[in-house]
């Protein structure tokens, strides 16, 4: 059996057995967070836990590195959606250490890609358009800075209202201990 066929007999069962009555809950945050940090694995049911959060209580938007890309990119979007439309009343830039973001080798990422069929023309074209692959793919080489960067950039966006607090913190992916690197009160 695949793994869509997998997820299909599991999700059938999950349906008719009710399984989905516990995570009820509306659209609305109810401790009124939204939540940007990374997509790693280890964090999937860690970060929630460690913050005490279970379904409902927070909008929680991923991607790698947990890093802001560009200010009208779709993480801002998203979190400015969460303030204005889903009454998120603080905003949580939360990084960890060990991220598969940090010091990315992008060489070796493009060298994947052309190994996985992305043809050297592509790449070509990229470049003439102006894209340059290995500072886009680049992660961070500090998370405390990666961390700090992202809150400033939240922070100082111009449609993030200033009452809003933006905390950044690191988390041990191992334990799910959280160290703060912006205390978004003071």
């Amino acid at each position: 059996m695949n793994r869509l066929e997998d997820i299909l007999v599991h999700n059938k069962s999950f349906v008719e057995n009710k399984e989905y009555e516990e995570f009820k809950t509306t659209k609305y945050p109810g401790k009124k967070m939204v939540i940007f940090s990374c997509m790693d694995t280890r964090l999937i049911e860690l970060l929630p836990r460690a913050l005490n959060l279970k379904n409902g209580d927070a909008k929680i938007i991923k991607n790698a590195g947990g890093v802001i890309m560009h200010p009208f990119g779709s993480v801002m979007r998203s979190i400015l959606v969460a303030i204005y439309e889903l009454e998120a009343e603080e905003v949580f830039v939360i990084g960890h250490h060990g991220c598969g973001m940090s010091n990315v080798d992008t060489d070796k990422t493009i060298e994947a890609m052309i190994n996985k069929g992305i043809s050297k023309d592509t790449m070509s074209t990229l470049e003439y358009a102006g894209i340059d692959l290995k500072k886009w793919l680049h992660g961070f080489d500090c998370v405390n800075d990666s961390v700090r960067e992202s809150v400033i950039a939240i922070k100082n966006h111009p449609l993030i209202p200033q009452n809003i607090p933006v905390h950044g913190l690191i988390m041990d992916p191992e334990t799910g201990e959280l160290e703060v690197v912006v205390d978004g009160y003071k």
